[in-house]
């Protein structure tokens, strides 16, 4: 009897494994039926089916798998069915846990729906799991850059910094301030200084998810987290008894930018005096501390001085008045995003951040440094009367003539009596400078005796220096720090209104404002790259229209193109037949399809999108006569914005296509090569891509400048606390933005070609090189900085690097330094892959 039912028993069980197998067979059979149909939804579910069935096929329809999910993930996506498509990922990741392709593209769509935090942990997963997949290391290292700001590593190299502020801690601890709360923790360094100087509770808040979850994991490598409890909130939102039992006697935060309030410290202070902190320690009274509430910082106090500045200048004004033929003078007011009118109620940002100690070029300062603004962050009702306070007035002397650019600000943060810090551009600081650029005058000239007048005020967290003008010295008066400017008599008003008439007033009233990000500003002045166009663009129609004088043509930019009078007189109908069709698919404000519009019977396109830049353009057409026909915007003939790169015509190709190649950071564009493939099959015989080739040039230096601004360099800086290990996991191995110019680095070789990448030829690109570089200087290799020669033709090039350049540079940071002997040789191994260059030292 036994042996009978194990018998039916075996019957039975392969009978459900030959049902198990048919119906695998089926569902693999009807998956690829609907691949075949384009049916990706069903085929996911035919695959999940078989997955579930048949674990043991993983590894045989991994990448139809793979293929099937990232088709139905972008179909989800284009319905905007976001949790199914989050679903299928779970779902996929369920099956193939240690997938790296699938993790990188979870990340990809959550960073693409702005969720940073999550992408950042699929890209990290990705890279660990497979530290050579270039797709997900260039993901990581992009997200990285939002979640953890390059500042973090500056600040925690700052030893002075920490040491200045542990000691404050410390006396405030001593004196009797037992409870703490670290406001905006970030790595946590603050609450553990209050814990080592001898606190008895320590909390720390931090909203952003990435820090506050590297704050934990710092805790508690230092021995800590049961002694300091991490809230993963906003200062705003803790609330007692819920998050804390009781009122603390210590904040200590260090939520101040360039610019002092700009990461809302007096709103968050405002609101731990009302509901977080004991009540302050009376004026001139021997109490104890831990009675009563106290910050660290206790008080800053602002400083401003007027300067030239090149640098500033030109990426925040327009200087030029013709570029490349193409005349801009009144006929469009730009401005950078930094600029705002008198009143302006709008939340911008009112100025940029400089280091002016390594600004190229430098400054020269204008005025004397003047004391702006004190606040007490121990008095609230002082914190509360900052945003009600009517604008202030304040003149500054000038003491030296010159150019006025901009108004630059810093502070001295003093922690306690004590103990201070400076982020004054004199000082040896991790701090930038908060920098405001004056806009909007008709004349910048000051000298000697004039004066320079402002209005300060604190607006939305912002501390604002506007209505910037200067006052000639024959009409010297002093509105210095009043709140209304005094009754003046008759000459006085005449004086001072002649005054605002010839240094405030706008350049044109009646001209339309365009305002413009500064790196399109700074491009706009960059005349060697306009007239390098214009040559290389009339080069290649003179070959597609050799019978035309070169002369007619206007490269010289004393002509007006061909017959461009007549042209202006033909109906907008009435288009020249034989016209050459130009495409300009660069990034941002680009005049070059005007331009273009004048080198002879052209038909030029731009890509602009935005329409106060449209209209701008329009306006300088205009200005230079050019027939409305001339020039027109692409996006608006497609149905598809993505698919930029197509024909003009369906009976018409391209003479010029214009890529953008290089983006200002000093870093080559996202999917250039793709874009470039795209291009030559939209070319006409003769038609050229601009550029058509670019070279990659470096040099080995030693830069202790760019160690310290990319990682945090072991424990000494941080005081022994252990920080380094978890914060250098976001280190990013390329720094951008960097000015070679003043870069504090020693050269130990000379320029060297590391890649070519060509546009026109593909079969002359290599996606890596081995490059041999002959060391000309002893000492420590620790970053390899790169930059470009943009060969738009054989005859016309730009290089990045030039001082006139809008570009920006790049380099390449080692994690471990090279000790280095001149006559040496290192091999470099570069990589080229999508915007990202990789260079590893072969020993």
């Amino acid at each position: 009897m036994p042996n009978s039912n194990a018998k039916l028993y075996s019957n039975h069980r392969g009978g459900r494994e030959a049902s198990r197998r048919e119906l695998v067979s089926r569902s693999l059979q009807s998956a690829q039926h609907c691949l075949e149909n384009q049916d990706f939804g069903t085929a996911y579910a035919h695959y999940l089916l078989v997955l579930n069935l048949a674990p043991e096929l993983k590894t045989t329809v991994k990448e139809t798998f793979q293929f099937t999910l990232f088709k139905w993930a972008e179909e989800l996506d284009s319905l905007a069915r976001i949790q199914d498509l989050f679903n299928c990922y779970e779902q996929a990741l369920e099956l193939y846990p240690n997938d790296e392709v699938i993790c990188n593209s979870m990340g990809e769509h959550l960073f693409r729906m702005g969720f940073r935090d999550e992408a950042a942990g699929y890209f990290h997963k990705a890279v660990k799991l497979n530290p050579d997949f270039a797709d997900a290391k260039e993901n990581f290292y992009r997200v990285a850059n939002w979640l953890v700001e390059r500042w973090h590593f500056i600040m925690l190299n700052d030893a002075k910094r920490n040491l200045t502020y542990l000691k404050a801690i410390e006396n405030a601890v001593r004196s009797g301030s037992k409870s703490v709360l670290d406001i905006g923790t970030g790595t946590g360094i603050l609450s553990m200084f209050a814990k080592k100087a001898g606190a008895s509770f320590v909390y720390a808040c931090e909203l952003s998810k990435t820090m506050y979850e590297l704050a934990r994991d710092v805790v508690a490598a230092n021995n800590m987290e049961r002694e300091i409890k991490l809230l993963h909130l906003k200062s705003l939102d803790i609330e007692i008894p819920k998050h804390i039992p009781e009122r603390v006697s210590l904040v200590v935060t260090e939520t101040v930018d360039a610019g002092l309030f700009g990461e809302g410290i007096v709103e968050s202070l405002i609101h731990a005096w009302e509901h977080l902190l004991l009540q302050p320690k009376p004026k001139n009274q021997n109490i104890c501390a831990g009675d009563y509430g106290r910050v660290i910082p206790a008080s800053a106090t602002v400083f401003g001085m007027a300067v030239e500045c090149k640098e500033i200048r030109r990426h925040h004004r327009v200087g030029m008045k013709e570029v490349a033929g193409v005349c801009l003078s009144n006929s469009v007011q730009f401005f950078s995003p930094t600029y705002a009118a008198a009143g302006s109620e709008e939340t911008v940002e009112p100025y940029t951040t400089e280091k002016l100690s390594r600004i190229p070029g430098g400054y020269r300062a204008l005025t004397e440094p003047c004391q702006v603004m004190t606040v007490d962050f121990n008095d609230l009702q002082e914190l509360k009367s900052l945003a009600a306070r009517k604008p202030w007035k304040l003149s500054l002397p000038v003491t030296e003539g010159g150019i006025l650019d901009a108004i630059v600000v810093w502070f001295v943060l003093q922690l306690d009596d004590e103990h201070s810090l400076s982020t004054s551009p004199s000082e040896e600081t991790c701090w930038e400078q908060a920098v405001y650029p004056v806009q909007g005058l008709l004349d910048y000239s000051v000298k000697t005796g004039d004066t320079v007048m402002m209005e300060v005020c604190c607006q939305d967290c912002y501390l604002k220096i506007q209505i910037i003008s200067s006052l000639p010295s024959e009409c010297g008066m002093d509105f210095s720090d009043r709140d209304d400017t005094p009754s003046l008599g008759n000459e006085a008003e005449l004086c001072n209104a002649l005054a605002g008439l010839q240094t405030s007033t706008k350049q044109d009233g009646n001209a339309p404002v365009c305002v413009l990000e500064s790196t399109e500003i700074a491009l706009l002045n960059d005349v060697p790259y306009h007239e390098c166009f214009k040559a290389a663009m009339s080069k290649v129609l003179v070959s597609l229209n050799p019978s035309k004088d070169l002369h007619s043509m206007d490269i010289d930019g004393h002509g007006s193109g061909i017959n461009l009078q007549e042209d202006q007189n033909k109906s907008s109908l009435d288009v020249d037949p034989n016209a050459f069709y130009i495409l300009d698919v660069s990034e941002g404000f680009s005049i070059l399809p005007i331009i273009a519009g004048k080198l002879g019977p052209v038909r030029a396109y731009s890509s602009v999108e935005k329409e106060q830049h449209q209209a701008a353009l329009h306006v300088i057409a205009e200005a230079n006569h050019f027939p409305k026909e001339t020039l027109e915007f692409w996006l608006s003939h497609l149905e598809e914005e993505s698919m930029v790169l197509q024909r003009p015509k369906s009976d018409k190709l391209w003479s010029i296509i214009i890529l953008d190649v290089i983006e200002t950071s000093g870093l080559i564009q996202q999917e250039v090569m793709e874009k470039a493939a795209i291009s030559r099959c939209l070319l006409h015989s003769g038609g050229k891509i601009f550029p058509q080739y670019v070279l990659v040039y470096g040099m080995l230096v030693e830069s202790e400048s760019l160690l310290l601004e990319s990682a945090v360099q072991g424990t000494e800086p941080t005081l022994g606390f252990n920080i380094a290990p978890f914060i250098n996991q976001f280190k990013v191995p390329v720094r951008v933005y960097l000015d070679l110019s003043t870069l504090p680095c020693v050269p130990l070789s000379k320029p060297a070609e590391l890649l070519r990448l060509d546009l026109m030829n593909p079969l002359l690109n290599s996606p890596s090189r081995e490059v041999k570089i002959q060391i000309c200087k002893s000492g420590r290799v620790t970053a390899i900085p790169f930059w470009y020669h943009i060969h738009l033709d054989d005859d016309h090039c730009l290089n990045t690097s030039d001082e006139s350049s809008h570009w920006k540079q790049a380099a390449v940071v080692l994690d471990e330094p090279i000790p280095v002997q001149a006559g040496d040789e290192l091999v470099l191994d570069v990589q080229h892959h999508k915007s990202n260059i990789s260079i590893t030292v072969k020993r």
